[in-house]
């Protein structure tokens, strides 16, 4: 596990590569990061809550076990050995579209929200994908109604579409599936 903040007032920042970096709190702590997350109305992968970690945790090793080096990244952020949240980055190995990354599952813990966590960690994930990685460009989906259009417009994405209604979460309540991009690495 590669570190790389330490100023207290910010959050440590780690990135791993191989499910073998992944240490049994860490995977816990992990663990309990989506369900809060999901729990608490979070668009983190699990659109139904609530969820649990006989839920969550098949879906968390699939995600650990995926980790490569060239292909899919882990980057957390922790305050005093806690998780704070936490992002991935996937490449697809196929030269054809193998100059750009996608974006999955940035998460804050509800018990860090407004400390700068989630700007933190796509800071880090585009520095990785530009200068590790030598990626060209960043894609995301995001679910539209919840003002995450605006937090990534912040750090610099565009949205170029939307699936219309793509996502039901109710009989009444159907959300745009935004897509946005990162081109400016």
């Amino acid at each position: 596990m590669l570190l790389l903040m330490t100023d207290d007032s910010l959050p440590r920042l780690a990135q791993i590569t191989d499910v073998q970096e992944v240490a049994p709190e860490l995977r816990h702590q992990l663990i309990d990061c989506w369900i809060e997350v999901t729990n608490s109305g979070g668009a983190a992968g699990f659109p139904f809550p609530p969820v649990d970690r006989g839920h969550v945790a098949p879906v968390a090793d699939e995600l650990l076990r995926r980790l490569h080096p060239q292909r899919s990244r882990l980057v957390t952020a922790g305050f005093g050995g806690v998780l704070a949240g936490w992002v991935v980055l996937r490449r697809d190995p196929d030269r054809l579209v193998g100059h750009w990354g996608t974006v999955h599952h940035l998460q804050t813990h509800p018990g860090f929200r407004r400390r700068g966590v989630a700007s933190a960690l796509m800071r880090e994930l585009r520095k990785i994908a530009r200068d590790e990685l030598r990626l060209e460009q960043l894609h995301l989906a995001a679910r539209g109604g919840e003002g995450l259009e605006d937090f990534y417009a912040g750090l610099g994405w565009r949205e170029v579409g939307r699936w219309p209604g793509a996502l039901r979460l109710a009989p009444e309540d159907s959300r745009d599936e935004v897509l946005m991009l990162l081109d400016t690495l």
